[in-house]
């Protein structure tokens, strides 16, 4: 065989069916600039037709220890091949009270977004912003919650936000932080009860896709969160069978508001003290560590150390009637998992710990698929 034969397949025995968008031709197709981030790209990025999906997502922790987490949907994510069908979800968990979860669904003439910025309304309730500065506001007749969320580290976007799956690029799912961390005003007011203000850390990323995200991937961790001057940024997907399960890892360390480390191919996942959850029967590691190293004697540990799970449920448990039966007959397995903890940052110079900080945190546990 000869070399140039030798190369081409050695070459093509190195491609995946799934890849981070990130080559100079990527950037061209999607009309993006490296380092620079746009207004419309926190615009709606989808048609809303049968095979796409979008949500626009926000989560604090705040100051009593509250836990707030609103995502705006164009269509319930595990049934993309519909019409638009908008809703927000609102979970609020509160240290020593019940959480609530809510779900309101709308008709697809009371959602309006734009693409020129992030502009979304659905019925009465909004998710507005500009890259920096954003308002949120959900009315429901039990509870209306306002928020204010303004960035403390800018805007930042893994290569050009695509993940493309196939030998030809064939389906993408996008995802774009566009405030890794800010300062959050909450205003809770709850049926009966006067208004309640708090303030804390919060985050805000927006993703779409153009097929059902059970084809692409398996599962995934990930997370967002303060520690001391440190923000994090950190997700590690699986793609499934049909895309040879490749892993696909994004990492961003801000300090002091400025992003010092994003390179992917850096970073090394180790997941430890796993159990099996009851109610879902997915795996479930207590410690998610990422390793970013520059090299063998300097690196940064970030460690996600899980305290509680806050949120829990079975995909098959979200549809009810002959949904539900079919879901069974095909056995639908998803599962959904949010955690509350610690999460630390600490620093290695020389092979030497020279600095820790920690904060609480908050992460999930994604489950497209079966448990491999």
């Amino acid at each position: 065989m000869s070399d140039e034969c030798e190369d081409v397949q050695h070459s093509l025995s190195d491609q995946k069916l799934a890849r981070q968008a990130d080559r100079d031709e990527d950037y061209a197709r999607l009309g993006l600039k490296r380092g620079e981030i746009q207004l419309w790209e926190d615009g709606m990025r989808t048609s809303g037709g049968p095979g796409s999906f979008e949500w626009w997502y926000f989560d604090s922790h705040l100051e009593d220890g509250t836990s707030l987490v609103i995502t705006f949907y164009t269509k319930w994510l595990l049934d993309p091949k519909g019409p638009e069908a908008p809703l927000i979800t609102v979970d609020l968990d509160r240290p020593g009270q019940s959480e609530k979860d809510l779900m309101i669904h709308a008709k697809p003439e009371e959602f309006k977004a734009s693409k020129e910025k992030c502009d979304v309304q659905i019925k009465d309730s909004y998710f507005r912003g500009d890259l920096h500065t954003y308002q949120i506001r959900v009315a429901d007749e039990s509870v209306v919650v306002e928020a204010e969320l303004v960035g403390q580290v800018p805007p930042w976007r893994p290569g050009t936000a695509y993940k493309y799956f196939g030998e030809h690029d064939d389906h993408y799912f996008a995802w774009l932080p566009s405030v890794p961390q800010g300062k959050v005003t909450v205003t809770i007011t709850e049926k009966g009860s006067p208004p309640r203000t708090l303030t804390g850390i919060g985050y805000h990323d927006h993703n779409w896709g153009d097929v059902a995200m059970s084809k692409l991937l398996n599962h995934w961790y990930w997370g967002r969160a303060q520690a001391g001057p440190y923000s994090i940024v950190a997700v590690r997907m699986y793609a499934e069978k049909a895309y040879d399960r490749t892993e696909l890892t994004e990492f961003m360390l801000a300090k002091d508001g400025n992003i010092i480390a994003d390179d992917h191919s850096k970073v090394t996942l180790h997941l430890e003290d796993t159990f099996t959850d009851e109610k879902t029967h997915k795996p479930v590691a207590n410690r998610v560590i990422y390793d970013y190293k520059e090299d063998d004697q300097n690196w940064y540990k970030v460690t996600f150390q899980r305290s509680k799970t806050i949120l829990e449920y079975k995909f098959i448990d979200q549809v009810k009637g002959l949904k539900h039966i079919l879901g069974r007959v095909a056995n639908i397995d998803g599962a959904y998992l949010r955690f509350s903890g610690n999460v630390s940052v600490e620093r290695y110079v020389g092979g030497k710990s020279v600095e820790q900080a920690s904060d609480p945190g908050i992460w999930e546990l994604m489950y497209f698929g079966h448990v491999e």
